[in-house]
């Protein structure tokens, strides 16, 4: 995998109007059928999070350089959180 194709780091899930700092594992591969981009990984532990997606909450904006709407899913065992989002990687520069 390109170092591209991946991020490992900080960034920013913003719920409504607030921002929340998390780190993320992410990773991007390209759909020629498609012809976009689809990505998907997980935030470290966060009990913040955690709480606000047992309770329902879906979606959100990323950022990692450049804002992008995320697609939350219920924690892992661990307290992270899956995310999945399409187009173009916000990590991409």
């Amino acid at each position: 995998m390109d170092d591209d194709e991946e991020y490992r780091g900080p960034a920013v899930l913003t719920i409504g109007d607030v921002g929340h700092p998390v780190e993320v594992r992410l990773s991007a591969r390209f759909e020629p059928v498609e012809g976009r981009f689809r990505w998907a990984g997980r935030t470290g532990p966060d009990d913040l999070l955690r709480e606000r997606v047992s309770a329902g909450l879906r979606e959100a904006s990323l950022t990692i350089g450049k804002t992008i709407e995320v697609r939350l899913s219920e924690p892992d065992p661990w307290g992270g959180v899956r995310l999945t989002g399409t187009g173009t990687p916000p990590w991409f520069a």
